[in-house]
């Protein structure tokens, strides 16, 4: 496994990694699942260049059909993957391509804004998310994140440790939500990191500015100060709050 990089600094022993254990899966694709395979796409973080070391490396295979047959030869380079960099993969087909949008308008806008090709064509180069859709969606899922959180503050708040994993796994989608809800409101589309900035400083000028430093270092190194985990969780239910009832304000159409 690569040596962690300090936070918020880039590592090319990382990226070299990650770069190779793709590589891997896709040859081993392109090799035993070519018939059933339209597309591999890398998407998050990855795919935009700005991987950290407690990112997950994100792929999505869209499939012609699920055949096991074929895709049993690619358990051992998925699972070293998984292992080693932290992969994940989605396998959708790409009859499910459509109603996937629709039914995760939110997740599939990150997808839409941060993704890179590696095998096949682009699924995605002609969808477009319906505005009512993608609305009622971010609604959804900043609701749920909102209560997410409450419970993990009742239930996690004596364990130092747990309320950080807590932080540094809501980041990422809090940002993908900031930047989805950036572009509701029809400004050009932002880096989620820079959306989720955006908010906290109009929400309370300054404020914020701690709480969005620790969920970085929280992100990217798994570890806050003594004593900073528990009001930062409670300060990013606060945003996450504030983010829920602007998206409220949004109009359908």
């Amino acid at each position: 496994m690569p040596t962690p990089a300090p936070a918020g600094v880039k590592s090319p022993e990382l990226e070299a990694a990650v770069e190779r254990f793709l590589g891997d899966l896709v040859a081993q694709a392109r090799r035993f699942a070519r018939s059933e395979l339209r597309s591999i796409v890398l998407y998050g973080s990855a795919a935009e260049g700005a991987l950290r070391p407690t990112s997950d490396v994100n792929l999505l295979l869209v499939l012609k059909s699920f055949e096991p047959a074929e895709l049993d030869l690619l358990r051992e380079p998925y699972r070293i993957g998984q292992a080693a960099v932290r992969m994940r993969c989605m396998f959708l087909l790409e009859s499910e391509l459509e109603a996937a949008c629709l039914a995760f308008a939110e997740k599939f806008a990150d997808v839409l804004r941060r993704r890179r090709v590696l095998y096949g064509d682009d699924p995605f180069a002609k969808i477009v998310i319906p505005r009512e859709v993608l609305v009622s969606r971010l609604r959804q899922v900043l609701l749920n994140d909102l209560l997410r959180l409450r419970e993990a503050y009742v239930s996690k708040s004596l364990r130092e440790e747990q309320m950080v994993r807590v932080v540094a796994d809501a980041a990422g989608p809090l940002r993908s939500a900031a930047a989805t809800l950036l572009e509701l409101e029809g400004d050009p589309p932002m880096a989620g990191k820079t959306a989720l900035g955006h908010f906290a400083h109009s929400f309370a000028k300054g404020r914020f500015d701690a709480v969005l430093a620790q969920i970085s270092e929280a992100r990217e190194r798994r570890v806050l100060p003594p004593g900073a985990a528990g009001p930062c969780l409670l300060s990013l239910i606060e945003l996450c709050r504030r983010l829920y009832e602007r998206a409220a304000e949004l109009r359908a159409a």
